[in-house]
């Protein structure tokens, strides 16, 4: 079993910056793969970045690369989101997931484990 809880949510206008953390705990060897997802109403669940817990190797969905860096710091079991020049189009519920190893790291379907989410609204 795996918990994860995300915190660092927040308003703010646009061009401002976030930092969302995603505390997790449990099998290590379900959270090979860490990754962000976002959400808005009336659409589906969207990978927005990942990274492999052992290599460190990250992946970004074209919207968001260059604004947006994913990390983690492996001692204190916690994985960052920093979000940069938001947009109001970066307004969403964002989902922390972890999953194995897998081939491709944003898709959905393969996360096994979600936190409860952290809401981001980007005013313009």
């Amino acid at each position: 079993q795996v918990q994860l809880v995300e915190s660092g949510g927040g308003s703010v206008q646009a061009g401002g910056s976030l930092r969302l953390s995603c505390a997790a705990s449990g099998d290590i060897y379900s959270r090979r793969s860490m990754g962000w997802f976002r959400q808005v109403p009336g659409k589906e669940r969207e990978g927005i970045a990942s990274i492999y817990s052992t290599s460190g190797s990250t992946y970004y969905t074209d919207s968001v690369k260059g604004r947006f860096t994913i990390s983690q710091d492996n001692a204190k079991n916690l994985v960052y989101l920093q979000m940069n020049s938001l947009k109001p189009d970066d307004t969403g519920m964002y989902y922390c997931a972890a999953g194995p190893w897998v081939v491709t790291p944003l898709t959905v379907q393969n996360y096994n484990y979600w936190g409860q989410g952290t809401q981001v609204t980007v005013s313009s």
